[in-house]
């Protein structure tokens, strides 16, 4: 295929701008420096750029050809969005590669800087076929994904209607440093990734002697309580066929060991898989939470948010993805999942409102073990360059393909 052949001669392009995101990661909703990195990959191109009020989202129309029925009088122009996300997360690098991060604290490791390579890749390779183009495509690349809600800002900011008229198809990918081996790509139609939720819980006790704590009220093993039967509350109140996935990673107290301190605080991450076990969950948490706090007699604070949706797929659009990935790199690439990922994702708040899909793509190195990789997130988390190409050629094919097909049928 043409779209393949133009973007491996993108390659080494695509690996300079890859390598330079990597070397100074950005946190959360500023992105001065990627935003600049993005709009200088765009320079030149023919597309109509509009930057973020709030972020340093770059959003891009790319207007297609005029000999295309979709812009005969009085018919609608068909548009399509391509996202990518641009933070980094704040990790301190362990990885060794030559490219590694040189901002202390800070790294790529949930792969956004192939992302946002692979779209700036696919942005040269629409404008080749600009003229050709059946209507209109919206570039979405994006700040703060990970914890900061950056589709939010870029949603409310108007991005489904940057190219005049609401997209109709909007496609995200996501790379992945194990799982899968190296470039097999993945997709579920329906509910692929889990909705995220935050849980922070304050004990608040009365502090007294470690020697006589019977004179104190102590939010240690109260917490210690919370933290057990939270986990045995999911087990008994919840199907285990629509798993709830709850994990605590901050569990503090005290100074000193023979002082009982006056509070103690536990985070936790929630993961559900439909939305009926979101809001049960809603429920449920507080009110055991504040059940064993007033057996033990002392006060607790329960501020459970919703974060990230369900991340979930429409079905033709996901097809749609499957026959071109067929086309484009042969059946043995392609892997449909069974069961969805228990990680979140806030493109799941533009599938919310017009279809789309989501993809996956092994990033583990050519012959590397993805049972053993470090997973995403990791401080040793590796992705490798040889995926850059593929997946800028799959996010312009996805474009052109759904395009046509949308043209035809208005």
């Amino acid at each position: 295929m043409t779209i393949t052949a133009d973007a491996r001669d993108l390659q080494d392009d695509l690996i300079r701008l890859r390598h330079d995101l990597h070397r100074q990661p950005e946190i959360g909703l500023e992105l001065p420096r990627t935003q600049e990195r993005v709009l200088q990959a765009l320079d030149g191109l023919p597309f109509e750029i509009t930057l973020g009020k709030e972020t340093t989202s770059v959003t891009a129309v790319l207007r297609g050809g005029t000999g295309s029925a979709a812009n005969e009088k009085g018919k609608q122009r068909p548009a399509v969005l391509l996202r990518a996300d641009m933070d980094g997360l704040p990790v301190q690098e362990k990885t060794g590669v030559d490219y590694t991060s040189r901002t202390d604290g800070a790294m790529h490791a949930c792969g956004h800087d192939l992302h946002t390579s692979m779209l700036a890749g696919a942005a040269t390779l629409l404008a080749e076929q600009r003229h050709q183009l059946a209507g209109d495509v919206v570039l979405m690349f994006q700040p703060g994904e990970e914890g900061f809600d950056g589709a939010s800002y870029m949603l409310g900011e108007g991005v489904l209607d940057a190219a005049g008229t609401r997209v109709q198809a909007a496609y995200g990918m996501h790379v992945f440093s194990s799982l899968e081996p190296h470039g097999t790509f993945c997709t579920k139609p329906g509910v692929m990734l889990s909705a995220s939720d935050g849980l922070e819980v304050t004990i608040l006790g009365a502090g007294g002697h470690g020697s006589a704590p019977h004179a104190a009220k102590d939010p240690v093993t109260v917490a210690a309580e919370m933290v057990t039967a939270l986990q045995v509350m999911v087990t008994r109140q919840f199907n285990m066929f629509d798993p709830v996935v709850l994990s605590v990673g901050v569990l503090h107290a005290g100074t000193k060991r023979n002082v009982i301190p006056e509070s103690a605080r536990i985070e936790a991450t929630v993961r559900t898989f439909s939305e009926s076990s979101r809001l049960k969950m809603m429920e449920a948490v507080p009110r055991l939470l504040k059940g064993i706090a007033a057996a033990h007699g002392v006060e607790v604070h329960v501020d459970y948010q919703q974060e990230y949706p369900l991340t979930i797929t429409d079905e033709d659009e996901t097809h749609t993805a499957e026959k071109v990935i067929s086309t484009l790199f042969g059946e043995s690439r392609l892997s449909r999942w069974a069961t969805p990922l228990s990680g979140s994702e806030d493109f799941s708040r533009v599938l919310a409102e017009v279809p789309g899909t989501f993809v996956g793509l092994s990033a583990v190195a050519p012959g590397g073990d993805p049972a053993t990789s470090p997973f995403n997130h990791s401080p040793y988390a590796t992705f490798d360059d040889g995926v850059l190409a593929d997946g800028a050629a799959l996010y312009a094919q996805l474009a052109i393909s759904r395009l046509a097909a949308l043209s035809t049928a208005s």
